[in-house]
């Protein structure tokens, strides 16, 4: 998942694309252009993809995502030219491959798009390593470097020391190992995916789902991947492209897609999906109200505190990096020990996480702590601060419609505070942006 920001030029750019089978496709083409339904052009064709316009920016994971029946296998076959489009046109980088011939249509298959199908595809007669190799020997690639190739690339996708074996001595899991590592063989840009795990076990397709992303991380390919998971799309997509009737009706990042769904079909697909595997500390993180310097000492973090009404606050060095926490107490015992070093007293500062931390991995933090959990970038920079409060509501898709929140232990009401935690840490404000209030 390692979209190049900004990319000079998409990758693969899809401009106004329709494919209609049946006698009079360029009628239906016409008549829908003009505003007519899939249902008003049935007795001319049947309208498969209608209208679809998109761009993937290099080394981005693009999931397109519908029912059977969206259109979604069919829009694939036309990024590579398997079927002609009825209009429309798929540049892949510079090239139009709906203008080009054929042999040079075969020339940018070869050279930079690749495929993985949904049922491995693989030839039974040959070895796990002769298969892998297909795509080079149909490129006239010398045995011996061939050979050398498939070797590495069974080995990337977990299959070391199993080239020698058949297909039906692989499990299904393994057979799909096979034909990635056969498409990464080939050494495009771009690698097609059509269903590639829908015809796995639960368990071994979620195995595939997280090799892929980490293939993706080491690799970064650029991938379009077909699925009518809606789970698997937000796991593994960079953006969604969410396809109904032969039409996309929304793109958009995960969050997007889950958060702000463009049309109620988009809402009722979303409604059952696992939230926590998609939403991150990043898009649910507030920003912290009391936010203090290490270096500023004891008194100036105290009349920071009181300035904002809390009774604890997040102390930052001066790069504003995360250094810990402290609570009023330990700051008015420091005082009233005529110290003012805050380093002896800050407290919990493993407790971090990074903004792309997935919610699942934050509620047994969230449970354990008696504070937000600090948010942290890359460079360990305070950025915000996630809430239980935050993680219930994100749960249940609850905005919030005030400016701070509370959290509480059990025995408690709101306004209340039984003295064994301080309320006023738990004050964050709502925020957009990726730094704190300092």
């Amino acid at each position: 998942m390692n979209a190049a920001p900004g990319a000079a030029s998409p990758a693969l750019r899809v401009a106004n694309a329709f494919k209609v089978f049946g006698r009079r496709p360029q009628e239906a083409v016409k008549a829908l252009k003009e505003g007519k339904t899939r249902q008003d052009v049935a007795a001319m064709g049947t309208a498969a993809v209608i209208d679809a316009s998109f761009e993937v920016k290099p080394g981005e994971i693009f999931v397109v995502m519908g029912l059977s029946g969206s259109g979604k296998s069919t829009l694939i076959r036309m990024l590579n030219g398997l079927w002609t489009m009825t209009s429309g046109s798929v540049h892949i980088g510079d090239t139009d491959i709906s203008k080009i011939s054929g042999k040079r249509l075969r020339e940018v298959r070869q050279k930079s798009v690749s495929m993985v199908f949904q049922h491995f595809a693989l030839l039974p007669h040959r070895t796990v390593l002769e298969n892998a190799a297909y795509a080079l020997e149909i490129q006239g690639m010398d045995k011996k470097k061939r050979t050398e190739l498939a070797t590495k690339m069974l080995k990337t996708v977990g299959l070391e020391g199993w080239g020698e074996k058949y297909p039906s001595q692989l499990s299904g899991g393994m057979q799909q190992r096979v034909g990635l590592a056969r498409a990464l063989c080939a050494e495009t840009d771009i690698l097609l995916m059509d269903e590639a795990f829908s015809a796995l076990d639960p368990l071994i397709r979620r195995d595939m789902q997280e090799q892929l992303a980490s293939l993706q991380a080491d690799l970064g390919k650029t991938i379009i991947f077909i699925t009518h998971d809606l789970n698997e799309a937000m796991f593994l997509g960079d953006r969604i492209a969410v396809m109904k009737d032969g039409e996309i009706v929304q793109i958009g990042t995960p969050d997007d897609i889950l958060t702000h769904p463009a049309t109620e079909y988009v809402a009722s697909f979303v409604r059952d999906v696992d939230r926590t595997r998609v939403l991150t500390a990043g898009s649910v993180m507030q920003n912290p109200r009391a936010v203090v310097s290490v270096s500023g000492g004891a008194r100036a973090a105290l009349l920071t505190m009181r300035q904002q009404q809390t009774s604890g606050a997040f102390v930052v060095d001066r790069h504003r990096k995360f250094r810990g926490i402290v609570t009023d107490r330990e700051v008015m015992a420091l005082v009233d020990s005529g110290e003012s070093d805050l380093t002896g007293i800050l407290a919990r500062e493993d407790e971090a996480v990074s903004a792309e931390t997935a919610l699942n991995d934050l509620f047994g933090r969230a449970v354990e702590s008696s504070t937000p959990l600090p948010v942290v970038d890359d460079e360990g920079r305070l950025v915000g601060a996630v809430a239980r409060a935050t993680l219930l509501a994100a749960l249940g898709n609850v905005p919030s419609s005030t400016s701070s929140m509370e959290i509480l232990t059990p025995g408690q009401t709101a306004g209340s505070n039984d003295g064994s935690q301080p309320p006023g840490i738990f004050a964050t404000e709502p925020t957009t942006e990726s730094g704190g209030n300092l």
